[in-house]
């Protein structure tokens, strides 16, 4: 049997990795400063996270829904004192896509509406609704084209003021800095109309944090500088640290209802231990603060380069956009440099996603690499 071939590999094959490096089967070491698509958010084999995953799977690894699981309400408490978003519940899957799926089909019961507002390079899955959301035509089948959803240029508020106006709309969903789009952000006044609208016109506001939460951007969650308070917010990615997980958080006006969402793995004993571990390092190790620190540091390095054209961003969620196509400099980093970094739907773009653990010498590191790439 081979496997189903979609996706271009590189040929690497790690087989170990320690906080911000992987290893290879020669034992040749990268510095990874994509994180595996923004996962690995405390660090690869922290010693407090594998210590959690170990300790539960020798008492419990798994139990359906069908029971009590006091793990699940030790995370709903934690990730409440560390995110402040108090008054929210939880409901926990297993990925981003999923977590974006149950947030549309939550909106949908709630508003009993079913047309979707998404926004130009967006990007929220690869499931129905949610692929069906993500702005590229490539990746949604027949079946997924039956939603109807309407796409939106980011910063547009004329064009959705109109669109909420047919009173059809469930939800808007909308990543506050664009992942695979591209590093794009707009202004707090953009997003505060844009809750207003929902509020007005009965529509949830959905902010995708898939990839920009659990302190990615140096605030727990992306949307947190605009000073707004979505219906329900997404999360995955660095939640788990490479444990498969996902939830949502859902504003207390959306009521529950037995049967209303459901999941057999999501919330199990070992992705909660995962994700409890996450919260404790974050915390204990000061990794917002440190997300943010670095993050400066490396905007001080980046207005050295000569190529640059524009840097996107913020904390350590990072673009670097140049004049030319990146795909050839990202092979070079891997290949001559031994360094991970990430592509865009723009294809300028070098995206930079390591481990909140990251330090300056590793940003050294990056920049001389480009250093020697521009100047051969």
């Amino acid at each position: 049997m081979s496997l189903f071939d979609v996706y271009p590999l590189f040929n690497i094959a790690p087989v170990k990795a320690k906080d911000v490096f992987v290893y290879d089967q020669h034992g040749t070491e990268y510095l990874d400063l994509y994180g595996g698509h923004a996962v690995i958010s405390i660090g690869h084999s922290h010693p407090e996270y594998v210590k959690s995953i170990s300790e539960q799977v020798q008492n419990l690894g798994f139990y359906s829904n069908s029971i009590q699981n006091p793990l699940q309400n030790a995370l709903a408490s934690e990730l409440t004192k560390q995110s402040n978003c108090e008054d929210y519940n939880l409901f926990l899957c297993n990925s981003g896509a999923e977590a974006n799926e149950n947030a549309l089909k939550l909106a949908s019961f709630h508003t009993q509406k079913k047309k979707v507002i998404s926004f130009t390079n967006s990007f929220h899955g690869r499931t129905s609704a949610a692929v069906a959301a993500t702005d590229n035509a490539k990746i949604v089948a027949p079946i997924n084209a039956q939603q109807e959803v309407e796409f939106i240029n980011i910063g547009d508020i004329i064009s959705v003021d109109r669109a909420l106006r047919k009173n059809d709309v469930c939800a808007v969903i909308i990543e506050c800095i664009q992942g695979v789009g591209g590093l794009d952000e707009n202004s707090s006044k953009f997003y505060q109309k844009l809750q207003e609208l929902c509020h007005q016109y009965n529509s949830l506001l959905i902010v995708d944090e898939v990839q920009s939460g659990f302190g990615r951007t140096g605030d727990f969650f992306a949307f947190q500088k605009h000073g707004i308070q979505p219906d329900i917010i997404s999360l995955a990615k660095g939640m788990g640290n490479g444990f498969p997980i996902g939830g949502i958080l859902i504003h207390p006006k959306i009521k529950a209802s037995y049967g209303m969402l459901g999941t057999t793995f999501g919330g199990n004993h070992l992705a909660c231990a995962a994700s409890l571990a996450v919260l404790k390092v974050l915390q204990d190790e000061n990794l917002l603060q440190n997300a943010s620190e670095i993050s400066q540091y490396f905007m001080e390095k980046a207005n050295d380069q000569p190529y640059l054209k524009r840097l996107k961003g913020r904390g350590l969620m990072l673009g670097l956009e140049f004049d030319f196509p990146v795909a050839e400099l990202r092979k070079n980093l891997i290949f001559k440099h031994q360094i991970f970094t990430g592509s865009a739907k723009n294809p300028n773009l070098l995206r930079i996603l390591p481990p909140l653990t990251v330090q300056r010498k590793h940003i050294d590191q990056f920049f001389d690499a480009l250093k020697t790439e521009f100047k051969s």
